[in-house]
């Protein structure tokens, strides 16, 4: 690359505000264009759009000097986050369900006592998330039982079960119901999403400064498609879990336990936001060789998400795990025979021995990441454990990702965003494609080969620095 010139930085930094201008224009296109139902695939032409302009803005931001870096990275942070604020959720009804649970507990009933449709609480209902008559015929809305043979509808989806949440989430959704206006519907989750993302861009941004890595990593989160689009118009409370995960391994990579058992504390949070966070443990223990140094990361995130279930067992009458086990069915995870899950595996092995393969491979990563992994650098390991959980699981949610996505931006490794992008193409085109393991093995394969192939380019020029003899230029 050649050198900036007074004549030069200029230039480079107008076209790296040219392509985020361009991102953030696109972004609030595909937001206006509407949900999967109004056409799939012309939705993902949006989404391929926005990733193409996402790639050249980071191209572009390669030349932008190091003093204009973090305003530039920040201001184009705020821009694209604020353009899934200008619509409704399009692509997921999820955050109906946290607008709920939020209202049942401010009226001081636990969120698991009592599925949506319950007439326990019918009191709670509103005709924005519990329409009746003419409106239920709308495709994006489900059936719950008449009343006095009027129909009647819900924006919540599977209105039937009790909620899957854990303890954190369901504080955070009455935290937000209770800083929420009268009749401010869906605008609050999504308000509360997009401040959590930028919280989560400002942590990348000072561990980054902390440890003296390059801030352009940071625009791997902060201008990510997936990022306005799934944590904040989708609203999804994964962003919460991510913001705590990312900090705790931010603290666990200081060499003081007190810090150390902070960031356990912070990572025990994340699990009881969303559980997925947990696969970030093994990065945690990266290169840990005495039991002092892993009890004081473990037990404080164990001691936090068993406390943080404590009130909510104390004040419900049903199970705190609510549908975790018919969700974990209903997806497939436990029949490797159903579904696009562990489509990768199932292409080389039979059906029965997907599962047992990818828990081997899963802790055979985790227990190299916990030997080898470099303890100044968490992040790194915690990477490599849940890319590869999520090459070998295949997930049809996008969402799932945020991790993932926060994880490259601490590393650096942007072959690694292949996994979200799959991820985005399985969800969005899975109902053209009737959920068929093909289009899953087609964009999950062309993940892992771009991250296989981009292993191998990393490799040489470490190899032959390691075969250079000593002294040699």
């Amino acid at each position: 690359m050649k050198p900036l010139t007074p004549r030069t930085a200029p230039a480079a930094t107008g076209l790296a505000v040219a392509a985020l201008a361009a991102l953030t224009a696109v972004l609030t296109l595909t937001v206006r264009y509407g949900g999967s139902l109004s056409g799939p695939v012309a939705l993902f032409r949006w989404y391929a759009a926005c990733w193409a302009l996402f790639a050249a803005a980071l191209w572009a931001l390669r030349r932008v000097p190091a003093r204009r870096l973090v305003p530039l990275i920040a201001a184009g942070a705020v821009a694209i986050t604020a353009t899934g604020l200008l619509g409704p959720p399009r692509t997921s009804s999820d955050s109906y369900r946290y607008v709920w649970d939020g209202r049942v507990q401010s009226a001081g009933v636990s969120p698991y006592d009592h599925a949506p449709q319950d007439p326990a609480l019918a009191r709670l209902r509103d005709p924005w998330l519990f329409p009746t008559g003419t409106p239920c015929k709308g495709r994006d809305l489900a059936q719950i039982p008449p009343a006095g043979g009027t129909p009647r509808c819900t924006r919540i989806n599977r209105p039937a079960v009790h909620t899957i949440y854990p303890p954190v989430a369901e504080a955070y959704f009455l935290t937000v119901d209770r800083l929420s206006p009268a009749g401010a519907r869906h605008k609050p989750v999504q308000i509360g999403a997009a401040l959590t993302s930028l919280g989560v861009t400002g942590v990348v941004l000072l561990i980054l400064r902390r440890r003296r890595g390059d801030p352009r990593r940071a625009a791997y989160w902060a201008w990510c498609p997936a990022v306005p689009l799934e944590a904040v118009n989708n609203a999804h409370v994964d962003v919460l879990g991510t913001l705590l995960a990312v900090a705790g391994l931010g603290l666990v990579a200081s060499r003081a336990l007190g810090r150390r058992a902070a960031g356990g504390v912070l990572i025990g949070a994340a699990v009881a936001t969303k559980l997925m966070p947990a696969v970030v443990l093994p990065g945690a223990l990266s290169g840990v060789r005495r039991v002092r140094d892993a009890a004081a990361v473990l037990l404080p995130a164990a001691a936090f998400a068993v406390l943080a279930y404590l009130p909510y067992v104390l004040l419900s009458h049903g199970s705190v795990f609510g549908y975790l086990g018919g969700y974990v069915a209903e997806e497939g995870y436990d029949d490797p025979s159903a579904g696009a899950r562990y489509s990768l595996l199932r292409l080389v092995l039979p059906d029965s021995w997907a599962l047992p393969v990818l828990v081997a491979v899963i802790v055979s990563v985790s227990l190299y990441v916990m030997r080898r992994g470099d303890p100044r650098r968490p992040w790194s390991g915690a990477l490599l454990v849940t890319g590869w959980s999520f090459l070998l699981l295949t997930p049809g949610y996008s969402w799932y990702a945020l991790l993932l996505i926060a994880l490259v931006a601490l590393d650096g490794r942007w072959e690694w965003l292949g996994v979200p992008l799959a991820g985005a193409a399985v969800y969005v085109l899975g109902p053209t494609f009737g959920y068929h393991t093909a289009l899953a093995d087609l964009a999950y394969g062309s993940a892992a080969a771009l991250v296989l192939t981009m292993s191998l380019v990393r490799r040489r020029p470490a190899r032959r620095a390691s075969a250079a003899p000593a002294g040699s230029p």
